[in-house]
């Protein structure tokens, strides 16, 4: 019989400090972002919007990660599969809940297992992508 290995869950510690090194990454590019970190059940653990992000990245960054998380995969990673012919090309309108299929999401995880999701938005995709993907690479 295999016992599994307790995992440590995604904190707020963590999560707050995600959102931090996504942020400094951002301001050193100059660019106003949003953040949102999520723990494994796609529960907010951490947002934060720059006060001269456009509106709209709250809801981006929230979505990209809710997006991410659900997946398992980075939101760079599932653009192509949107689009007219693609796997997922009806994904996007199907749940109840919206996906974003727009770079800038990535699931966390922690010995290979998943814990959580951060996303970012304000920036362009690629932008968006690098500044979370700092994050993770400094913070786990």
């Amino acid at each position: 019989m295999t016992t599994a290995t307790a995992v440590t869950p995604l904190t707020s510690q963590d999560a707050d400090a995600l959102v931090l090194a996504a942020q400094r990454a951002a301001e050193a590019a100059g660019v106003p972002v949003s953040v949102t970190v999520l723990d494994a059940g796609g529960h907010l653990l951490a947002f934060r919007r720059d006060d001269r992000a456009v509106l709209i990245s709250g809801e981006t960054s929230t979505r990209k990660a809710y997006t991410a998380l659900q997946l398992g995969t980075p939101t760079a990673d599932l653009v192509d599969a949107v689009q007219p012919g693609g796997l997922f090309h009806t994904l996007p309108t199907a749940l109840d809940r919206p996906l974003l299929f727009i770079a800038g999401g990535l699931p966390i995880h922690r010995d290979g297992r998943l814990i959580g999701a951060i996303g970012v938005g304000g920036g362009a995709p690629a932008q968006d992508h690098g500044f979370a993907a700092t994050a993770v690479d400094t913070v786990l």
